[in-house]
């Protein structure tokens, strides 16, 4: 590939970064699935983007696959590939999409995890007497009150909680805002968590969350402090915040049968997406069947 087309692809990630304003690690993924275009093209003898054609993406996808990847991340690399160049023909300097006619294998679709009602219950059944498990405590309320994901949890600043109105201002994906409601219960263990603040390390900092030392709270230790949670509660392993939220979505669907609501309130662009909470619905359901209905199993 030509040191000039390449220059495109760096192009492209910047837009990503700057008009759309994806979140770094989404611009890594993109990075990552076109680097690996790039050297298919380079390993058949491509040296412009406008040579790579809907044939060529069906063998680099039937490669693809070959090689072990599975269709979820052939699929991925397709979108990478269909994305950027939509951003091509945007910029003109191509004439048509190579990757609009060209789908992955068929792979299997794993169910998210959720936890059920009783686990949750089992969840906040610890009581918080310290200024961490207070912290924690908050965290995991708002987790499942509003549905939060992790990376919108950690972005939260004070300002964007109006506890009087019992709402908070998210941040998510392609910096859309959307404004949720906020539980009674996780109310009462915020006003808590920011009573405790106040002694810790301030700093300046502006973060809803932080750590002992005062600094925003990362990923990483919210994902930590879960697991230690969930542990001594006698959880199952592998508690993880977004088993929050797919819990916060399924519960709702269950006991309102609303998608296109839970689907604003998860902040999904495309309710496709929030289906996969119909099938976690028919599973508790099918459940409940065989347990209550006469004729659904044989009996011993």
């Amino acid at each position: 590939m030509r040191r000039e087309e390449l220059a495109w692809k760096d192009r492209f990630l910047n837009h990503l970064k700057t008009e759309r304003r994806l979140s770094p690690h989404t611009i890594r993924h993109y990075a990552r699935e076109l680097d690996s275009v790039s050297r298919y093209c380079d390993s058949n003898g491509l040296d412009s983007w406008d040579q790579l054609d809907s044939n060529r993406v069906r063998r680099l996808a039937a490669e693809a696959h070959r090689t072990g990847l599975s269709g979820r991340s052939i699929q991925r690399r397709l979108s990478a590939l269909r994305t950027f160049y939509h951003y091509l023909l945007r910029e003109k300097h191509v004439e048509c999409n190579p990757g609009l006619d060209v789908s992955a294998p068929s792979s299997h679709h794993p169910l998210p995890d959720a936890l059920s009602v009783d686990q949750v219950a089992k969840l906040f059944s610890d009581h918080a007497n310290d200024t961490l498990s207070i912290r924690d405590l908050a965290i995991i309320e708002l987790l499942y009150s509003s549905g939060l994901r992790l990376s919108e949890l950690v972005a939260l600043d004070i300002s964007d909680l109006d506890l009087d109105s019992a709402l908070v201002r998210v941040t998510g994906k392609g910096a859309k805002t959307r404004v949720l409601p906020v539980g009674s219960m996780a109310r009462e263990a915020l006003r808590n968590w920011l009573q405790e603040r106040h002694s810790l390390p301030d700093r300046g900092e502006t973060a809803l969350f932080t750590g002992i030392r005062g600094k925003r709270l990362t990923p990483r230790a919210v994902q930590l402090r879960l697991q230690v949670w969930s542990r001594r509660q006698g959880l199952p392993e592998g508690v993880h915040p977004h088993m929050l939220r797919h819990s916060f979505a399924s519960h709702l669907l269950e006991s309102s049968g609303d998608l296109r609501a839970v689907q604003e309130l998860l902040g999904h662009a495309d309710i496709s997406t929030t289906q996969v909470y119909t099938h976690l619905d028919f599973r508790h359901l099918a459940r409940v069947y065989d347990q209550a209905h006469p004729r659904a199993r044989k009996r011993r």
